[in-house]
């Protein structure tokens, strides 16, 4: 009764924060145990590949389809599923379809968990999440076992086409082969399908259910249009600059026979630099400049509500609006006929600046501990945070140090945002006002 109680007085973030740690213990454990791997990995691998599962991010220090048994494979996609549709969604579901009534206690933590910022309609917005996810996830692997069971047989066909399509439609980048879908690197069904999942993944689970009720683009919220327009724009831009940047790279797109493979590679990498983590191209071998590309797009991330991480396309999108009212001597900002407000540019700056101190912060104690590539322990503390997986092969290389830090940050890049969300949403009316300041800026 006294740690029930203890408990209950944390606030809603915190246990939602204790709540996925327990699942990485447990998770750890479980991958730890002698029926999940094959005798070479060790507590700490076993926990690192929980806390990367449960994050939904895809980084690994041992290969996923050789180092664990079938039973490890299926309990790291359970992982992903509940780390990416959210524990209390499962917890909420399983409830409401036992018809136990759901309390105003695990309303506020669902509220945290979907990201909302009120708690109606949280019952309808779960059953949405889990029609969506359900259905997306059985069509891909039927459409992917057109690959997997050519190439691995019936049964272990059919389990890889449905591992990959929870890893893809989660956006955790869990692949069971050591050099992730390059061997399908000009697969027309694969450069379709596992993007098709990770960027309805992405786009959140409100956008989607608003895409479903209304139908036509007038009638759609404020949101799901900066999404929309946001995710186009992205992958419309990150498609043709990773072309132009590794179109003669003899390491990536310059290796492949012909145009074609280019341009699906080049499709592939756009968008799975968004949180999704696949590769079908060697990302070690990525020029810098193509390198610090994607690590801008591994910031930015996904939607909001869904499997993917970041800070968050609309953020982005907030961003470059302020700036252009700021320069315009503009005090509000407009898109698609509506205002926002001098509180969300508050949010946005809060959260965009304690993403960066994360990732700085992370970067600053890996390279204490590692003195490898700058360029590639930014890559990897960036993939990290935004929880996309992709990795120029540090990661391995890492010491104890190195990959607990990685895994502080894949955690904080999760659940991280929700507890500031918490904080931001909590309004205080000031007991004293203080006269008005000048400070010279820039």
């Amino acid at each position: 009764m006294g740690l029930r109680r203890k408990a209950m007085r944390l606030t809603p973030p915190a246990l939602l924060a204790s709540f996925y740690l327990i699942l990485v213990i447990i998770g750890g454990i479980t991958l730890w145990l002698p029926l999940s791997h094959h005798g070479d990995v060790r507590f700490l691998d076993a926990f690192f590949t929980s806390m990367s599962a449960v994050t939904v991010t895809g980084l690994a220090v041992v290969d996923t389809g050789s180092a664990y048994t079938v039973f490890g494979q299926v309990v790291i996609a359970i992982l992903i599923q509940m780390g990416g549709l959210g524990l209390m969604t499962f917890a909420v579901f399983v409830l409401s379809a036992i018809g136990i009534p759901v309390g105003i206690s695990q309303r506020l933590i669902l509220r945290e968990d979907l990201n909302q910022s009120s708690l109606g309609d949280l019952a309808k917005l779960v059953r949405t999440i889990f029609v969506v996810a359900v259905g997306c996830e059985v069509i891909g692997a039927v459409l992917l076992a057109f690959i997997f069971v050519p190439a691995s047989g019936w049964a272990y066909g059919i389990w890889q086409a449905i591992f990959h399509s929870i890893s893809a439609f989660n956006n955790a980048g869990f692949a069971l082969w050591p050099d992730s879908l390059t061997r399908w690197v000009d697969n027309p069904l694969i450069n379709l399908v596992v993007p098709a999942l990770f960027i309805t993944g992405g786009l959140g689970f409100i956008v989607l259910g608003d895409l479903y009720a209304k139908r036509r683009w007038r009638a759609l919220s404020l949101h799901s249009k900066l999404m929309i327009s946001g995710t186009v724009a992205l992958t419309l831009w990150s498609w043709v600059m990773f072309g132009a940047l590794e179109w003669h790279n003899p390491g990536t797109l310059g290796g492949l026979d012909s145009i074609w493979a280019k341009v699906q590679a080049s499709w592939f990498q756009a968008v799975t630099t968004r949180t999704a983590g696949f590769n079908t191209v060697d990302i070690g071998e990525l020029h810098d400049s193509t390198a610090l590309m994607m690590m801008t797009l591994m910031l930015i991330g996904g939607g909001s509500t869904s499997t993917a991480g970041g800070i968050k396309v609309t953020t982005f999108i907030v961003l470059l609006l302020a700036t252009v009212a700021f320069f315009r001597r503009s005090t509000t900002l407009h898109a698609f006929g509506r205002s926002l407000g001098l509180n969300e540019v508050m949010k946005v700056l809060a959260l965009t600046t304690v993403s960066i101190l994360i990732v700085f912060v992370g970067l600053f104690v890996v390279s204490i501990s590692h003195d490898g590539s700058f360029i590639a322990l930014a890559f990897e503390v960036t993939s990290a945070f935004g929880t996309v997986g992709l990795s120029m092969g540090t990661t391995t290389e890492l010491d104890t140090i190195g990959r607990v830090v990685i895994m502080c940050v894949m955690f904080l890049g999760r659940v991280g945002p929700l507890t500031l969300g918490f904080f931001l949403a909590r309004h205080t009316v000031p007991k004293v006002r203080y006269p008005q300041g000048q400070i010279f800026l820039g």
